[in-house]
């Protein structure tokens, strides 16, 4: 067992009694993390026993960890699909779970253009809830005070769908927002929110944005912390706040609500809120008119001590706009978790970006990890891969995370890469690296290198009828936009230069690009306007030379060398935008609708 005792601390001391059971629990659950994942696999394998997908490996009401490894193949979605689609369908039989599934978890990650379902039970409600309630008393430790105000958190439920067999399909926020925990939540003076239950609950993204951010400059004296769930999501807030202020100011100085805010219960519960309030409604006019928004957070929200938004993975890129806004103030980065299974918290939470490490509690399910080497080329059912148990990672290396769940996933690549970075008492401490193939992301949607090649030979048939062809192509997610954007380049081989490509041929090519994009991404740019309008950027002929040419210079092979389908380094950016021709974006919304294709 590797443990580095010179990083484990004890966690303390606490800001109540009730901290200091939360404390006392992570202390326990890392102390003894082999022992907890002993049980942990015991009681699932237990409980799952007789379901259909544990007879089939001929586990036998094995429980121990040896039987566990040699029987149960390491899977991925793809494997599981047959399984899930007839739970989606309404087979109610104990397929992967003894426990009735109770919903899918809509996860972010794709499967053939659809957001994958991820099958849970009721009970897991109470494992994230669980997880929640260790947060602040974390928090607690480095931020004294935070009992003395709210926390202004921009938070949204995203539409749902039923399968066609009748279980409810939807993101695991959304989930949790609606569910009696979270709306019946007992007072809590660590963590009472500006925002309404209803306008966090009002599906109109609009109507829920207006009013939570009118809730958070009312009460912009007694905000502490300013939150959403990615850094994509607080930037989106701060975009709406520069085009509305105006009536956002209007509806201060009146004590009355937008007439575009419609939703019958949030108007009653905005009607008992509202107040005119001239002097504020002056103060917001006079902070929002200025031409610099520079340190608007803290100019609007004074108190601020931090942002609470995940801003590791892909959200890194957008940092340096946050630190614009907000003044450089400190990003907490509080727990780590996904739609398949809720892993973990940052014990050191004011740290920087760069640093955050998450602790996994070995109470949520049962961990492994295969080591991560990205030059191999995998393994086959023929050469198993020899994963790791959770305390036996070594520092430094990087893993895939592979989980065992209450809910009846066995043996499931997640996908998700980390590297070790230490241990708090035995349970390891992981950096997130990045997802596994995922190529392009502005906010919860994931494009991979297949998905953007689809989108682009889509589009580029659009380019036949003028004998036009593209020659070569790269992206990057471009985040100095609100909200970001896809931008593709492109090289052209123009045979006829008489017959060229117009402007509007090339717009269709965004649209057509987007429409062969999945439905997480078409969902963010139609009902979600988390992700702007695709962009192409067509460059001169011979830039991608250019470019195989820079690579070289820098020490690449040419045998070797691969055109980067996705860019992000400096001054290859520079040298692709040096060479633009003409710049077109999509001309309308691609087609998105919340239901399910059968």
């Amino acid at each position: 067992m590797a443990v580095d005792s010179a990083i484990s601390s004890p966690l303390g001391p606490p800001a109540c009694e009730k901290d200091a059971k939360a404390l006392r629990f992570i202390e326990e659950m890392t102390r003894n993390a082999d022992s907890v994942q002993e049980r942990v696999l015991s009681d699932i394998l237990t409980q799952n026993s007789q379901t259909e997908y544990l007879r089939r490996f001929k586990l036998n009401g094995a429980t121990d960890r040896d039987s566990f490894k040699s029987k149960l193949p390491v899977i991925t979605y793809e494997d599981l699909q047959p399984e899930i689609q007839r739970i989606a369908n309404g087979d109610r039989s104990a397929i992967l779970s003894a426990h009735p599934i109770s919903e899918f978890l809509t996860s972010s990650g794709t499967s053939a253009g659809e957001r994958k379902l991820m099958p849970t039970i009721k009970e897991e409600l109470d494992r994230r809830q669980l997880l929640y309630s260790l947060l602040m008393p974390v928090m607690n430790l480095y931020v004294p005070g935070l009992d003395k105000g709210k926390g202004l958190y921009f938070l949204f439920v995203k539409s749902e769908t039923r399968t066609p067999g009748g279980l409810l399909a939807r993101p695991v926020l959304t989930s949790y927002y609606k569910s009696e925990h979270f709306k019946t939540r007992p007072y809590d003076p660590y963590n009472v929110y500006t925002s309404p239950n209803e306008a966090i609950l009002c599906p109109d993204s609009f109507q829920s944005m207006y009013t939570q951010m009118l809730c958070g400059l009312q009460d912009r004296h007694q905000v502490l912390r300013v939150g959403a769930v990615f850094a994509s999501g607080l930037l989106r807030a701060i975009r709406f706040l520069q085009l509305n202020w105006r009536q956002l100011s209007q509806d201060i100085e009146t004590g009355t609500l937008n007439q575009k805010v419609t939703d019958p219960s949030l108007r009653e519960c905005m009607g008992k809120i509202l107040k005119p309030d001239p002097e504020l409604a002056r103060f917001v006019r006079h902070e929002c008119s200025k031409e610099s928004w520079e340190g608007i957070i803290t100019r609007i929200w004074p108190n601020t001590k931090y942002l609470d938004v995940i801003v590791t993975g892909a959200m890194a890129q957008y940092i340096p706009t946050l630190d614009y806004y907000s003044g450089g103030l400190p990003k907490a980065c509080t727990m780590y978790a996904s739609s398949e299974c809720y892993f973990g918290l940052n014990l050191n939470p004011m740290c920087k970006p760069s640093e955050v490490s998450y602790t996994i509690m070995p109470n949520m399910a049962y961990f492994e990890f295969l080591p991560h080497d990205p030059n191999s080329a995998g393994f086959t059912r023929d050469s198993p891969p020899k994963l790791v148990d959770l305390v036996d990672v070594e520092i430094g290396k990087e893993y895939e995370l592979v989980i065992t769940t209450y809910a009846g996933l066995c043996r499931y690549r997640v996908g998700d890469i980390l590297r070790v970075t230490g241990f708090h008492n035995s349970a390891p401490q992981f950096h997130f690296v990045r997802r596994k193939n995922v190529l392009l992301s502005i906010d919860s949607d994931k494009t991979d290198e297949a998905e953007l090649q689809k989108a682009v030979e889509n589009a580029s048939r659009l380019l036949r009828e003028f004998n036009t062809s593209v020659v070569e192509y790269t992206s990057y997610a471009d985040t100095k936009t609100i909200p970001g954007h896809y931008v593709i380049y492109w090289e052209l081989l123009v045979k006829d230069a008489a017959n060229s490509p117009t402007d509007d041929v090339l717009k269709q090519c965004c649209l057509a690009m987007e429409e062969s994009m999945n439905s997480v991404y078409r969902q963010g740019r139609v009902a979600d306007n988390s992700i702007g309008p695709l962009e192409i950027r067509v460059v001169k002929n011979g830039t991608f030379e250019e470019l195989m040419d820079y690579a070289i210079s820098r020490g690449a092979s040419i045998n070797q060398y691969k055109v980067p389908r996705c860019v992000n380094f400096t001054p290859i950016m520079e040298l692709l935008d040096s060479r633009v021709v003409s710049t077109h974006f999509s001309p309308a919304l691609p087609h998105w609708t919340p239901e399910r294709r059968r």
